[in-house]
């Protein structure tokens, strides 16, 4: 079985590009398993706002709600990325998500904190042991063992004929 781990963070702009090409690019992974994994681009305490450790959060809360993943993702990348919108305010947040998830349950489950620690896991993992130096980054495995991997690069991201022949691969 294949798995695809996708590191990224809203704010980022090539993390939204590289989004719209996975989506065009994904078509071929059949019964890959995906596993995003949210990260911070710049962690606290880095003085390099906005933070985005609520935005990463609130995917969890939304899975966790149900939501319609897709449409998550596109209105947070859109808000964050695109919109330059306030995300270190978790009233924000449920306003960008209004009609995805249900405002009162996601802003009760985001303020109580319940996944700032999975936060600081992806974080770990992208950045201390899975080798991420820039943001979008993918990481493929197949029974458990890593088969390949693909990073973007700083100020670039990564291009859509990079994607295609990675997943491809």
């Amino acid at each position: 079985m294949r798995k695809l781990q996708i590191f990224y963070d809203y704010e980022c702009p090539y993390c939204k590009m590289g989004y719209e090409y996975f989506l065009e690019c994904a078509g071929g992974l059949g019964d890959t398993e995906l596993e995003w994994r949210p990260v911070e681009a710049h962690p606290r305490p880095e003085d390099h706002p906005p933070h985005t450790d609520l935005s990463c959060q609130s995917y969890y809360v939304a899975r966790e709600l149900g939501a319609d993943i897709a449409a998550f993702h596109a209105a947070m990348f859109q808000a964050t990325a695109i919109e330059r919108r306030n995300v270190e305010k978790p009233e924000v947040i449920a306003e960008i998500l209004k009609g995805i998830v249900d405002s009162g349950k996601f802003l009760a489950m985001l303020k109580s904190g319940k996944y700032a620690g999975q936060i600081d896991e992806n974080n770990d993992l992208a950045y201390e042991k899975s080798g991420v130096w820039f943001v979008p980054a993918f990481r493929m495995f197949r029974d458990g063992k890593l088969t390949g991997k693909l990073d973007a690069q700083g100020s670039i991201g990564v291009s859509r004929e990079e994607l295609r022949a990675f997943l491809k691969g």
